[in-house]
């Protein structure tokens, strides 16, 4: 099935907007007009020429992020969440009137955006495994966003994984467990290593051990039509070696722990938006 979308500008195409990029060159895509994308230097904008992209750098052409926007139908801010306003402002001017802007941004908020271009926004919240086409990305429609719009925005998201639509008050509750989890993942991927090799194991045998187990594990939940804690029961035998070891992770109260993270990753986020 081929996925059609108009012309898009990515500002900044650094590792989020890079990932997106990936996405739209899937054989899969069309993108009709082309792609125009902007880095700060000429290094950068040369890693990302192909075919049916236009590659500005900053450092060369100092309008380009105005040129990448004018004509374009969707223009992607994959700048730093405390660049997002200058860099409204600069493109404001040559935005057509009905130009879909949307933010990754961390914290900046849809009136923020709203405040900046009277052009129809959307806020996007993807994770890191969309650099491999597995991303979670939640989306929250602007005040002045249509239905269209927000299908135009799920159908760019999709090009890298699952979309979900949510409003906007949940976005950064969404970022601490789909945005910040990837992190949580890698932390028990380590931790798991680590104790691998405490017990005698080389790193090149603890990392196959631990990295062929969690992939293994979350393709088996994939396959199944069982939750985790059916298939987490299913290994555990009674009064066996797994049951004695998922005792003492529960004894240090793992829910708790997550929640008490995901509170302050939600505190820090209502910070950054503050601010």
């Amino acid at each position: 099935m081929t996925t059609t979308l108009p012309t898009i500008a990515i500002i900044g195409a650094g590792s989020m907007g890079g990932a997106i990029l990936g996405g739209l060159l899937s054989p899969a895509v069309i993108v009709d007009g082309g792609i125009r994308v902007t880095n700060r230097t000429r290094a950068k904008a040369d890693l990302i020429e192909a075919p049916g992209v236009t590659s500005y750098a900053l450092a060369e052409t100092a309008d380009a992020n105005q040129r990448a926007v004018r004509g374009a139908e969707i223009v992607l801010l994959g700048v730093k969440p405390a660049m997002i306003r200058d860099t409204l402002a600069e493109i404001a001017p040559a935005l057509d009137a009905g130009t879909l802007v949307i933010s990754v941004a961390a914290g900046v908020t849809i009136s923020t955006m709203e405040a900046a271009v009277p052009n129809p926004v959307l806020r996007a919240m993807p994770n890191t495994p969309a650099l491999v086409g597995r991303g979670v990305t939640g989306l929250a429609a602007g005040t002045r966003s249509t239905p269209a719009q927000l299908e135009l925005g799920r159908t760019l998201f999709e090009t890298v994984g699952t979309v979900l639509e949510i409003p906007e008050s949940q976005i950064d509750a969404l970022s601490t467990i789909s945005g910040s989890g990837p992190a949580y993942v890698f932390l028990l991927i380590d931790e798991l290593t680590h104790a691998a090799v405490r017990m005698g194991f080389t790193a090149e045998q603890a990392a196959i051990m631990v990295n062929g187990t969690f992939g293994g594990a979350v393709a088996l939940l994939e396959a199944s039509d069982r939750s985790p804690e059916q298939l987490r029961l299913q290994v555990t035998s009674p009064k066996g070696t797994t049951e004695r070891a998922v005792a003492e992770l529960q004894e240090a109260d793992l829910g708790g722990l997550f929640d008490r993270a995901t509170a302050a990753a939600l505190a820090r986020a209502r910070e950054l938006a503050a601010s």
